[in-house]
């Protein structure tokens, strides 16, 4: 079983030389600290910046320095400041690679629920809504079950919807699967000392299943 730093390692190997990706809050932060050396991957992040790096070493955080969720960052050489209406217009435009996204529910569709739980208090949806709606390549970060033990990758979404028929691929800390364009989720590799068994009792929405899965590689 993974935890939050051994899915987003895993997230890593999915970015490609050249990718502009962006990062969003919780979980998928964290891939900027796993993105191997040898690639040329630049980080965008909705606030205005590309170029962004990992995170700072306690005691050097710069408070000027942040992402999207308020989060010290550090840059590298040549990156870039601009103000969020030019941020989103590179997404609009479909200039991101890969989107890296966290979730509260995915369904079997690919429908994303990442932003609000009725009754609580949020300050609104973000960024969300502009990336899952211009995004090609969507992959989602979370936990496979919430606290209660329930499965979080449904048949359909029980919470308010972000995007429709986005997700392309899921890491959780059982496994990663596959959004199928026919739905389903098509299980492609489990978690260290994870069985499938564990991944089918997990899941609530349409599980496939082929052949012998591989214990993922991190």
């Amino acid at each position: 079983m993974l935890d939050k730093n051994g899915i987003a390692k895993r997230i890593a190997k999915e970015v490609k030389d050249g990718f502009y990706v962006n990062l969003g809050i919780g979980i998928p932060t964290l891939v900027a600290n796993y993105i191997p050396d040898n690639l040329n991957v630049v980080l965008q992040s909705e606030n205005g910046l590309l170029g962004m790096g990992p995170f700072p070493f306690e005691g050097e955080e710069d408070a000027d320095y942040i992402n999207a969720g308020k989060q010290t960052i550090t840059t590298l050489p040549g990156s870039v400041f601009f103000d969020s209406a030019m941020s989103f217009g590179m997404i609009r435009a479909r200039k991101i690679n890969l989107t890296i996204l966290g979730a509260m529910e995915v369904s079997e569709n690919g429908d994303i629920a990442n932003w609000k739980i009725p009754g609580k208090m949020v300050k609104g949806m973000g960024g969300a809504m502009d990336l899952v709606a211009s995004a090609d390549n969507i992959i989602v970060a979370m936990q496979h079950v919430n606290r209660a033990g329930e499965s979080k990758l449904l048949p359909e979404c029980t919470l308010p919807l972000t995007g429709i028929n986005c997700v392309k691929k899921i890491v959780t800390e059982l496994a990663v699967l596959e959004v199928l364009p026919e739905g389903g989720f098509k299980l492609l590799e489990r978690a260290p000392g994870v069985s499938v068994e564990e991944i089918k009792q997990a899941t609530a929405g349409k599980l496939l299943i082929e052949n012998d899965i591989p214990e993922m590689i991190i």
